[in-house]
């Protein structure tokens, strides 16, 4: 069994799947537009450039993603969080900081706590919530 996580875009699917790629080390395995798949056709010029399903692999774990539509409407991400786990407090500073260009602190910043070396939780650019901790 494999457990993913499947995000909701307003209109910036490919823009976040194509930085979290670069950003983790994965590569992009699926980018389709609503353009490029049969019965969409009729679909207004705006909405075909919107992605319908993407996904970056890093590793064995996979991000997914689709942008929202009139039919299936953006209504956030919240009361989720994708997690990043790691031992090394420098690659978890890193990660952080990257994260961090345009993002909100969610509940606190990336710091040394009682439980880990380093945790920091984040609302990035995107909108995507994260978890960064470090034990």
């Amino acid at each position: 069994m494999r457990l993913k996580h499947y995000l909701s875009f307003d209109g910036d699917c490919r823009q976040a799947l194509t930085w979290y790629a670069g950003l983790l080390g994965g590569q992009v395995a699926a980018m389709q537009s609503f353009g490029e798949t049969p019965g969409c056709g009729d679909l207004p010029a705006a909405l075909k450039e919107r992605i319908l399903h993407g996904r970056v692999d890093v590793g064995a774990f996979s991000l997914m993603g689709t942008d929202a539509t009139p039919d299936h409407p953006y209504q956030g991400i919240t009361g989720a969080y994708v997690v990043i786990d790691l031992d090394d407090p420098e690659k978890a500073e890193s990660l952080y900081a990257a994260l961090s260009e345009g993002a909100q602190v969610v509940e606190m910043p990336l710091q040394q706590t009682f439980w880990a070396r380093r945790y920091g939780s984040l609302a990035d650019r995107h909108g995507v919530r994260w978890m960064i901790n470090c034990t």
